[in-house]
């Protein structure tokens, strides 16, 4: 998942070099500007008190996001960019894209008066790593997992540590305040995850085939295993709170589709600490997708809800489909945003979730590869989903992610958005 909402880009894990020159300090405050003007205007404000009402189930209309992901270096290729150095080029592009969103895309995304300065850290493995064959140029890849003998191996795992580089964070800060501090408000705000499922650094260490084997080979081992996980990722939000790093995320990207803003975060307790419970938590497990739900509840997901009961709000699932599995799901405490993927009985995650829970319909990203895209078939896709929806009191968003490419026409994005929003002025 690229998370590329501004402010949210991964974390500055390396040296900065802080030198801007004189052209590049006027460009970022050209382009800081229109989005401080941007962020003024009166549908702003209307948009956020949409996904407001949208997160306390509360009705209103459905609302759409938009995230091209990898599209976007179609629709602002890298070549195009004017600053030289790379974090200025990484500012240039973050303030390009709001832009985009905000004249272009057409989606329900709100273009906030911000600009996050994510955390610079680093943190270490679970004590071994897998090493990566493949993947270059963003091609497919396999890995060796290091974890292949549970008897020698479990003793060796331990939890990963973080280390925060403050002064990385001040220094980066305080130039962003002189470039642009005027126009835009600086934040340092930025997340520590993006899931919380456990099951992707399970497959890391183990290798997804030997996963599938543990089930009936090793079962206690895999209990053990996932155990440790668990505490670790129990940990390492102890860690954050600990140290006041955890960020208030409702007006972020939760999950795996939407924006965070309620009436219900923070907590009424909340006096200017985040804790986990005064933010959204997510958990998914795309990695079992093809796991029977029975084993799904067994060793699964046991160990994500401990992780998920700290956290105030919950959004659960990404791509792997939830039909089979709600049963269990349903009884993660305080889950309010379910992921419907491509992959789902769309008509049965409806039925199931009704009005009580937001259905988060992710629509498919490969009607969007093409450069001659058809409308028609992306109309209908739309068109079913909002009639199964409505048919079924939902809360609805429409989610368009997981782009590799957009044909090399960025015009997909906007004409996806548009005909997402003329089927909902049907409804």
């Amino acid at each position: 998942m690229d998370q590329t909402v501004l402010g949210q880009s991964t974390s500055q894990n390396k040296v900065q070099n802080l030198n801007i020159s004189d052209q590049e300090r006027q460009i970022l405050r050209k382009l800081a500007g229109e989005v401080s003007e941007l962020a003024s205007r009166p549908i702003e404000a209307e948009k956020r008190m949409l996904w407001t009402k949208h997160n306390d189930l509360e009705s209103c209309r459905p609302l759409i996001f938009c995230d091209p992901e990898n599209g976007w270096n179609e629709i602002i290729p890298e070549g195009t960019l004017l600053c030289q150095n790379d974090l200025m080029q990484n500012w240039e592009m973050l303030l390009r894209k709001e832009i985009f969103w905000a004249t272009k895309m057409g989606d329900d995304r709100v273009t906030e008066p911000y600009f996050n300065i994510p955390y610079s850290y680093s943190e270490s493995d679970w004590g071994m790593h897998h090493i990566q064959i493949g993947g270059a140029n963003k091609g497919a890849y396999t890995w060796e997992a290091p974890l292949k003998d549970y008897a020698t191996d479990l003793p060796l795992l331990k939890f990963p540590e973080i280390t925060v580089d403050y002064k990385m964070i001040e220094d980066v800060r305080q130039l962003a305040e002189t470039i642009f501090g005027d126009l835009l408000t600086v934040r340092v705000k930025g997340m520590w995850w993006w899931t919380l499922g456990l099951t992707w650094p399970l497959i890391n260490l183990r290798g997804l085939e030997n996963y599938m084997l543990d089930f009936y080979l090793f079962p206690n081992e895999l209990h053990r295993l996932m155990g440790i996980l668990r505490d670790g990722h129990m940990a390492k939000i102890d860690f954050l709170e600990v140290n006041n790093l955890l960020p208030d995320n409702t007006d972020m990207y939760v999950g795996s589709g939407g924006f965070g803003y309620t009436k219900q975060l923070p907590q009424p307790d909340f006096a200017g600490r985040v804790r986990a419970k005064d933010m959204w938590g997510f958990c998914e497990s795309q990695e079992t997708v093809s796991v029977d739900p029975e084993l799904f509840a067994e060793f699964v997901l046991p160990y994500q809800t401990p992780i998920l009961e700290r956290f105030g709000l919950n959004c659960y699932g990404c791509c792997e489909g939830l039909d089979k599995r709600w049963e269990f799901i349903k009884h993660i405490p305080n889950l309010r945003r379910v992921s419907v993927s491509p992959w789902a009985d769309e008509v049965k995650m409806a039925e199931q979730l009704g009005p009580q829970f937001i259905w988060s319909r992710k629509l498919h990203p490969a009607k969007l590869a093409m450069a001659d895209m058809d409308k028609d078939s992306v109309r209908v896709e739309l068109r079913t989903a909002l009639k199964v929806a409505t048919a079924n009191n939902c809360i609805i968003e429409l989610i368009m992610k997981d782009n590799n490419t957009l044909g090399n026409n960025p015009q997909n994005v906007i004409e996806w958005c548009r005909i997402a929003r003329e089927e909902i002025e049907k409804l």
